[in-house]
């Protein structure tokens, strides 16, 4: 293998005296050597070498015996040439209070006759599910609800949901609520279409989501997904993730693909209007989170930056209000309500990091809400991420350098928190500043201990979390690699 590094575009001559005068198989231009055996990263055209077969190349498995001309190596000049990116979301999202009735009618004139309903048992008692099902069933639409969505979907509860759905035969899935009946109905909507699916293969790991290992079968033939969020946070009425716990194994299967992302999402505030302060908090805290990640993210781009730093904007400026003042000042509610799902459709694209890692993890064992995980690890996780230096860069062909640094000071400029002639640092320190300002105005703890979790027993799992958090889908698109 030899690498050249050059203007390839502007300087072709010298790619091509490159390429005549080197001795070997693998001339690899402007591309890591270190990482000149998997093709693809760096080159979508060139097929990754190093696999089975003869020669330097590999990829040529032969059912004849081994002969010379299968081991003439040819040699390739391979320019860099970086994979498309794409910037994916639903196909339409309502949103503005009061929406929900009139997306209601696109599911009416779309010609669909059978609603299944997912949400929880909470939502069903209290009526919100009954603001669905009555604009449908005047229109002629039949409806079946399924409300036993427990706050941390297990298989047994998806399972029984889809059970219902094989039955009743939906030609819709409307998902309401928060987090996990917008996860447990995207789970249903997988097995209902497709009953052999098997999660351990659909939760394997990738290093890019459009080259997965394992191919998400084709959605939405015998029923479209909508989803109708009644928190403010999670932003999984735009994104392509959910997750389930198998309540017989304790595993988690995270799940990520572009196929379960919903054809519909309906933002409509007055959904969440009488919120809690501590679902409020929590929450936006969440939504804080996605942002930053998203907006530092190794696959962050010019089409997701927008989205996270209007979000960061939107809850800087309206979420201590909507906690503080909750219905009696809906514009507040409204605006941290379409935050979310702005920052959700930025991390939908960008993903996001450590701070999401661990806080996975920190969640599950010590059965801390999510946005207050989030909220608990975020400052540290920037100071962690904040260094033009780090021991390990994260791989991927788009970030060629390390950018955490000068974006989160970005970030800092856009909230108007930074003066003029301020150094990087200090911009980051004004961004903390903020952040711990925040996090103290919303009442949220200052660290671990004070959410309720034993020295003792954090010690005892910490070793074990840390291993798992490494190993989580999100670490991956973390600037710096732990």
């Amino acid at each position: 293998t030899s690498c050249l590094y050059t203007d390839q575009d502007n300087q072709p001559e010298r790619v091509a005296y490159f390429g005549q005068m080197m001795k070997t198989a693998r001339i690899l231009i402007n591309t890591p050597a270190s990482q000149g055996g998997i093709g693809d990263l760096y080159n979508f055209k060139l097929a990754p070498s190093l696999t089975l077969g003869c020669g330097s190349w590999g990829g040529n498995s032969i059912s004849e015996n081994v002969g010379p001309k299968h081991l003439i190596n040819k040699k390739t000049v391979a320019k860099r040439a970086e994979n498309m990116l794409w910037h994916k979301l639903p196909k339409s999202i309502y949103f503005r209070r009061g929406s929900l009735p009139i997306a209601l009618d696109e599911v009416i004139t779309d010609g669909h006759k059978r609603a299944l309903i997912v949400t929880d048992r909470f939502l069903f008692n209290n009526g919100y599910a009954d603001q669905i099902t009555s604009v449908l069933k005047a229109a002629g639409v039949e409806t079946e609800v399924f409300f036993e969505v427990e706050a941390d979907p297990t298989l047994s509860v998806v399972r029984k949901g889809a059970e219902l759905a094989n039955s009743f035969k939906p030609d819709v899935i409307i998902a309401l609520g928060g987090g996990s009946p917008m996860d447990a109905a995207k789970i249903m909507w997988v097995m209902y279409e497709h009953p052999e699916t098997h999660f351990e293969e659909l939760a394997l790991r990738f290093m890019d989501i459009r080259k997965r290992i394992y191919k998400f079968p084709k959605m939405g033939v015998k029923a479209k997904m909508i989803a109708v969020t009644t928190t403010s946070g999670t932003g999984s009425e735009v994104t392509p993730f959910a997750v389930v716990t198998d309540d017989a194994t304790g595993q988690k299967y995270p799940l990520a693909d572009y196929a379960l992302t919903p054809d519909m999402a309906i933002v409509d505030a007055n959904l969440v209007m009488d919120m809690p302060k501590s679902l409020c908090a929590f929450g936006g805290l969440d939504a804080v989170t996605h942002a930053l990640e998203a907006y530092v993210s190794v696959l962050a781009s010019e089409f997701s930056d927008g989205q996270a730093l209007q979000a960061l904007k939107l809850l800087k400026e309206n979420l201590p209000a909507s906690y503080h003042e909750g219905s009696k000042n809906p514009v507040a509610r409204e605006r941290v309500h379409s935050a979310a799902t702005i920052a959700g459709i930025a991390f939908a694209n960008a993903f996001l990091g450590v701070c999401h890692s661990m806080a996975h993890k920190l969640g599950s064992q010590f059965h801390i809400p999510h946005g207050l995980a989030n909220a608990l690890l975020i400052c540290n996780v920037i100071r962690y991420n904040a260094n033009d230096n780090p021991t390990k860069q994260t791989a991927f062909s788009q970030y060629d350098r390390p950018q955490a640094r000068r974006r989160y000071a970005e970030i800092a400029d856009h909230l108007g928190l930074s003066a003029p002639g301020d150094r990087t640092a200090a911009k980051i320190e004004k961004l903390l500043a903020w952040l711990e300002s925040i996090k103290a105005e919303l009442g949220i703890p200052k660290s671990i201990r004070e959410a309720g979790v034993q020295e003792a027993d954090f010690l005892a799992h910490v070793d074990k979390l840390s291993e798992d958090a490494f190993d989580d889908q999100c670490t991956g698109a973390n600037p710096r690699y732990p």
